[in-house]
């Protein structure tokens, strides 16, 4: 394909975008060091609660009999009304979310809710989302001949908190979308149709960029251009023919 006939350019975070320590050495540590003191303050708020109640459906579809059990200690009856303490309640959460995080589980509900804890972060000024450097001017480049996006595994909220607080200052004028698993897992052909559609255009114009071979073979099994990004510092894989790039320069 040639660049004129890309209307958009997909792009996954980790790896790609962004150096992988960003996740592994600033991102989580942040989340978990504070997730108790979270819990305790934010139970009794409805989008905590939402969040909790989807955790709660995910462990009742787990499949590793290993898992902790837990029950959410924010049901509520009435406004300000808890039925389990925090202080009963938020360990049990804990050791379910901690088992997941210790897993790399792509969990819907905790990736929102890591991602309401990283809100916290970058207004504060502790926490910056690190890009690499040819990453602002490729999103110039795109944005005046097509639409620049972004599909990670991270929630929407953590994927606009990581743009508006670049290493590279505010980048979300240039990004018209972000999605994250509610559309669908990334290792399935039918996110990327879904994404594509919500574009209107041919899955055929759309480039979707990964350092996840699987991934890219999703993207490709659903009609999508892809491009292997095989930044420096990440494993080396197969391409399982599909084009690398070490950067995003030139594209």
């Amino acid at each position: 394909m040639t660049a004129t006939g890309l209307k958009v350019y997909l792009l996954d975070v980790e790896g790609t975008v962004a150096p992988l320590s960003l996740v592994t050495g600033q991102l989580f540590p942040y989340a978990r060091k504070h997730f108790d003191s979270f819990l305790r303050e934010n139970i009794t708020q409805d989008s905590v609660h939402r969040d909790l109640m989807m955790l709660k459906l995910e462990r009742t579809q787990e499949q590793d009999p290993d898992a902790p059990s837990f029950d959410p200690p924010a049901s509520r009856t009435d406004p300000g009304v808890v039925s389990m303490s925090p202080a009963k309640g938020v360990p049990l959460v804990l050791r379910y979310i901690f088992w997941l995080m210790d897993r790399d589980r792509k969990s819907t509900a905790l990736k929102s809710l890591q991602g309401k804890i990283w809100r916290a972060g970058f207004e504060q000024g502790e926490l910056k989302g690190t890009l690499f450097a040819d990453v602002p001017a490729a999103f110039e480049r795109w944005a005046k001949v097509g639409k620049v996006a972004i599909y990670s595994s991270g929630s929407v909220e953590a994927q606009q908190l990581l743009f508006r607080h670049s290493t590279y200052g505010d980048l979300t004028p240039l990004i018209s979308g972000y999605f994250d698993t509610r559309i669908g897992p990334k290792s399935e052909s039918a996110s990327y149709a879904a994404i594509a559609a919500r574009f209107a255009v041919a899955p055929a114009n759309m480039l979707f960029f990964s350092d996840v071979v699987r991934e890219l073979d999703a993207a490709r099994a659903a009609g999508c251009a892809t491009r292997l990004v095989a930044r420096e510092g990440n494993a080396p894989v197969d391409p399982h023919g599909h084009a690398s790039t070490p950067t995003l320069t030139g594209i």
